[in-house]
């Protein structure tokens, strides 16, 4: 499991007092409310931003960070991850997941047959749809590399095992066509 969980990417600068603008990456924006400090990724090294203040614009969360007062020390953070530890992420409900610890997860058949590897979660209006490459060796008749997307819902998705790696699903007629 990761340590680390993404929760937006600063996406500019906003005026000159050293705030910027974030695209969240997380379903609920107003963690940002409750978050003191960040973990800003580099791209050699993590930095421990603390967090002074937050506005939401739009669809945008609007960050001030303790010390960085000017437009000129936070212009070079752009494009650059945020992400928090685990210890400090959001509380999850029954039979909810981060994403992070979804992706990379064996996928098998009711049969215990490997179907594939998750390999990313789209998240849509309704529910999410988990991103499947196809193993070798499946008994669905599929070339081994091509994809099958999954609806996240209960008649599809039977168990999660995070802790072991796997996912159990039920192949819904018409998923393969």
């Amino acid at each position: 499991m990761e340590d680390l969980l993404k929760v937006g990417v600063i996406t500019s600068t906003h005026g000159v007092r050293g705030e910027v603008k974030v695209f969240p990456t997380t379903d609920d924006v107003n963690r940002f409310k409750k978050l003191k400090q960040v973990l800003l990724y580099t791209g050699k090294e993590y930095l421990t931003l603390e967090i002074e203040g937050v506005k939401f614009f739009k669809n945008m969360v609007i960050l001030k960070f303790k010390g960085l007062n000017l437009i000129e020390e936070v212009e070079k953070y752009r494009q650059k991850d945020l992400f928090v530890e685990r210890k400090d992420a959001v509380r999850l409900k029954k039979d909810e997941y981060f994403i992070a610890d979804l992706i990379g997860l064996q996928v098998f058949g009711e049969d215990g047959v490997l179907i594939g590897t998750l390999k990313d979660v789209i998240t849509t209006g309704a529910n999410d749809v988990y991103a499947v490459e196809i193993a070798a060796g499946n008994n669905l008749g599929a070339e081994a590399g091509t994809e099958v997307l999954l609806p996240a819902i209960k008649q599809c998705v039977l168990e999660v095992d995070v802790e072991a790696g796997k996912m159990v699903v039920h192949m819904m007629e018409g998923l393969l066509d």
